[in-house]
């Protein structure tokens, strides 16, 4: 019961935390999901850090360990909304969390949030030639408005990962996503190398049945990373 007091204070106080930050109507998107998120997590940690650390007043240690890991979490949250609310104006676009937003062939970017990470994915038809990883002249304009904007958040992670239709070998396809992922990625490298990866035709969008479906499934995306360790596999 000792325990589960500060800790209950310290959740509370990231809350609030969290709405101090909730500030709506930069672009599309006002939720701030990953500025409340940090600040639970955080206040959550500091709690347990402080609570466990040696000495008297443990349950005043893990208010302030509370406040201080909401205070930090809630931050990286709200630099990962900011960063996805920039990009998207700098794009042209909004926001766009609707799952079903990347089955819209009239939309040749998507940015969106996820509680782990920003992406932002472009269509296959702006980017690159038939068979090409040579980016075209308005795509690579695009990328570097990316790429400029990161250099602005030096502690974000960038991954970068390329997928295909299903025609030609997977082999083919492997060489050629990873040749067109390299090619953004050597454009984002602002910050450091990012993580990059040719996908070939795994994790399709829709089924390589049409020529409409291929289309959707060539593709290539960026993901945006606050902490290394969330990085999860693009290919999966």
């Amino acid at each position: 019961m000792k325990l589960k007091k500060p800790i209950i204070a310290a959740t509370v106080t990231a809350f609030m935390l969290g709405g101090c930050y909730n500030q709506p109507g930069l672009v599309q998107d006002d939720s701030y999901n990953r500025t409340k998120t940090g600040a639970a997590t955080g206040a959550l940690a500091g709690a347990l850090i402080g609570y466990n650390t040696k000495g008297n007043h443990s349950g005043q240690r893990a208010l302030i360990g509370g406040l201080i890991g909401a205070a930090v979490g809630g931050a990286i949250g709200y630099s990962m909304d900011e960063q996805a609310n920039e990009i998207a104006r700098a794009l042209g676009t909004g926001v766009n969390n609707d799952p079903l937003a990347a089955l819209d062939p009239r939309q040749d970017i998507i940015v969106s949030k996820h509680p782990n990470y920003v992406k932002i994915m472009f269509r296959d038809r702006m980017m690159f030639a038939s068979g090409s990883s040579k980016l075209q002249s308005r795509a690579k304009s695009k990328v570097r408005k990316v790429g400029q904007l990161l250099a602005n958040y030096p502690q974000t992670i960038v991954g970068v990962a390329g997928f295909t239709d299903n025609d030609g070998s997977y082999a083919y396809n492997q060489r050629l996503s990873q040749k067109r992922a390299n090619t953004v990625g050597n454009l984002l490298a602002v910050n450091g190398r990012p993580y990059v990866k040719g996908c070939s035709y795994n994790k399709a969008i829709a089924p390589n049945n049409s020529s409409k479906n291929k289309a959707l499934n060539r593709r290539v995306e960026v993901y945006l990373y606050a902490d290394r360790n969330r990085m999860t596999d693009p290919c999966r």
